[in-house]
């Protein structure tokens, strides 16, 4: 049975109640374990290529044995073992790689199971794999998934992949670009790394941390997505968020020494906790000063929370930190006028100071303005106007369309609204511009 290219098996309706559980099984295991299963495959094979091919191969045949038969007690260890005997069977078929299966088998002699003398289900309780290396397996996966030698786009549809187990279809979706685009991605991707030669290992404790910033890059640009989607008609991806969200929690397990993880972590879980708020009952964007925040996910600030303290732990805030720090002003104030926005101001200048840029520059504005009045933000905003930095966003004309309606210059306000609705690809936020701009009639 074919499996969908680059995700989860294919899952075409099909009437025989067997069949169906057979693939609610398989689509379950795959969701949770396929990081676990790569990784462990990629590590076994030494290729990621390779190690997806076999599971997508294992896959396609649990959904015709597991229908038959039922699932496995260990349907982990089954796929493993099935994808395990699938590889060995490809370097068999290769002409040239006698040594190399040689050197494979040798590992895999280790279980029976996996080598073919004993059937899977009579061993379902034995993993092929060394239950000590699994985490170590995960981390290397996400390291070769963010490795610097692919483009950023490269590295987000990667990770999306291989860690999270997501189908093309499922991040050309999230994105908004055409399902060839994200397979081109994925593929180029993979022949990139093995072109380059990237071993599967974790890098150096020397080079982890100068790499760890590309891998907490894919999961912000993921999450930012998932909580604001820049085109379409849907102001939250929220699948994408809780995705990025996922990882980071993965991530942070892996890494607990590393205070940014934790950083990143409690940005997540502080932002989306205003979720359940953010839209009404039409999908339409609720502004933050109307949210009912007794919606509020408590358990996700709470969370959030812990996060930070972990985060501020020893070495000084880092970039994700400092947001977290921000979100946390907003989730534990009972409503705007109750924020601490003097607070939030120091908060994002020591930003500016971290990790400069003009979307910084301008939320700081935002906070000013709300702290001391919209005369001093809105010269802000004319500075970063005329340095060009946010040219083509709809963000700065926003913001300061904003602070002219309450310094009462209305034709002016409402010109730069309009401006910015035009400059917007999301709609539900367009909307919310252009009725702000229609009230100033």
């Amino acid at each position: 049975m074919p499996t969908a290219e680059n995700g989860s098996p294919d899952t075409a309706p099909d009437t025989q109640p067997g069949t169906e559980s057979a693939r609610r099984a398989v689509e379950a295991v795959w969701r949770i374990e396929s990081a676990r299963i790569v990784a462990a495959l990629a590590r076994y094979t030494g290729e990621l290529e390779l190690a997806e091919d076999v599971a997508q191969e294992a896959l396609a045949e649990a959904l015709v044995t597991w229908a038959r038969e039922g699932a496995p007690a260990n349907p982990v260890g089954w796929l493993l073992t099935t994808a395990r005997r699938r590889a060995i069977d490809g370097f068999r078929r290769r002409s040239g790689l006698d040594a190399r299966y040689a050197m494979l088998a040798g590992r895999l002699a280790e279980g029976e199971a996996a080598a073919g003398a004993v059937d899977p289900r009579e061993r379902q309780d034995d993993l092929p794999w060394d239950p000590d290396r699994v985490d170590d397996d995960i981390l290397a996966l996400i390291f070769m998934a963010c490795h610097p030698v692919l483009s950023p786009e490269a590295r987000v549809a990667l990770t999306l992949r291989a860690v999270g187990g997501l189908s093309s279809e499922e991040i050309a979706r999230a994105f908004l670009v055409p399902v060839p685009t994200v397979q081109a991605r994925i593929t180029r991707a993979k022949k990139t790394i093995a072109a380059a030669g990237v071993p599967f290992e974790q890098p150096p404790a020397a080079e982890r941390r100068e790499r760890l910033g590309g891998v907490l890059s894919v999961l912000y640009v993921t999450f930012t997505e998932g909580s604001t989607a820049t085109s379409g008609d849907r102001l939250l991806r929220a699948d994408l968020a809780y995705e990025a969200i996922r990882l980071a929690r993965m991530l942070a397990a892996l890494l607990p020494g590393e205070p940014e993880v934790y950083g990143l972590l409690a940005l997540f879980e502080l932002t989306s906790a205003r979720f359940p708020a953010r839209t009404g009952p039409d999908g339409e964007a609720v502004l933050l000063e109307d949210q009912d925040r007794r919606l509020w996910d408590r358990s996700a600030i709470r969370r959030g929370q812990a996060a930070l303290a972990r985060a501020t732990a020893g070495r000084g805030l880092g970039p994700y930190g400092l947001q977290a720090a921000i979100a946390s002003c907003h989730a534990s104030a009972s409503s705007v006028a109750e924020t601490d926005w003097e607070r939030i101001v120091l908060l994002y200048e020591a930003l500016g100071r971290v990790a400069p840029s003009p979307v910084v520059e301008l939320n700081r504005a935002v906070a000013v303005a709300m702290a001391n009045g919209p005369g001093l933000a809105l010269s802000i905003v004319d500075e970063l106007a005329a340095s060009g930095r946010l040219a083509g966003s709809h963000l700065l004309p926003g913001v300061r369309g904003e602070l002219l309606a309450r310094l009462g210059r209305g034709a002016e306000a409402r010109a730069e609204l309009e401006f910015a609705a035009r400059l917007c690809g999301n709609a539900r936020e367009r909307a919310v511009l252009l009725r702000k701009a229609a009230a100033l009639d």
